[in-house]
């Protein structure tokens, strides 16, 4: 028996992953300079610990969860945002949804920024990494309802953000006023 094993080679995983490494970056700090630095870091750091990544198939999320750690524990210094300073509304409802050509990056990337940074991660692990709850709630050490809170809040204000011409509040039911 060989002990050689396939070794994943670190251009191929450049090559093929950078674009969601970065975008997933990007979408996390919001800014281009942070984005490339997360990005140049993360390859950086899975070329150093190449040995660990046992399966090819798992390449991308490996890469994520790199992106995740590194952009947490560089931001871990920053200040909170407030929840409350955020304008979320249950009363109102998208009429229809925009198609996804018709979200603007740099609108979407303005609604990702306002949202606290631990709505945010919870977010884009549910999209970027297609985590489930569980999953999310198991990475992130808290309860699941706290993931499905956050998940609800985070997607509920991008609804308010950028679908808001198309928003409209629910219509409740007016007593007929009596003659």
């Amino acid at each position: 028996m060989s002990k050689d094993r396939a070794k994943p080679n670190i251009e191929a995983l450049v090559a093929e992953h950078y674009r969601a490494v970065y975008a997933y970056a990007y979408r996390l700090s919001g800014a281009v300079d942070t984005a490339e630095d997360l990005t140049q870091q993360v390859f950086l750091i899975a070329q150093q610990h190449i040995d660990q990544l046992q399966q090819l198939d798992n390449a991308r999320n490996w890469l994520l969860t790199i992106v995740r750690n590194c952009y947490l524990k560089s931001s871990a210094r920053r200040q909170p945002v407030n929840m409350s300073s955020l304008s979320l509304s249950a009363d109102s409802i998208p009429a229809e949804y925009a198609a996804e050509s018709q979200i603007d990056d740099q609108r979407l990337q303005a609604a990702l920024e306002e949202l606290p940074e631990d709505f945010r991660v919870v977010l884009l692990m549910f999209y970027f990494e297609e985590l489930s709850y569980r999953q999310i709630a198991d990475k992130l050490d808290v309860p699941m309802g706290t993931v499905m809170s956050r998940l609800a809040r985070a997607k509920q204000h991008l609804r308010n953000r950028l679908f808001a011409a198309q928003l409209r509040p629910l219509r409740r039911h007016q007593p007929t006023p009596l003659p």
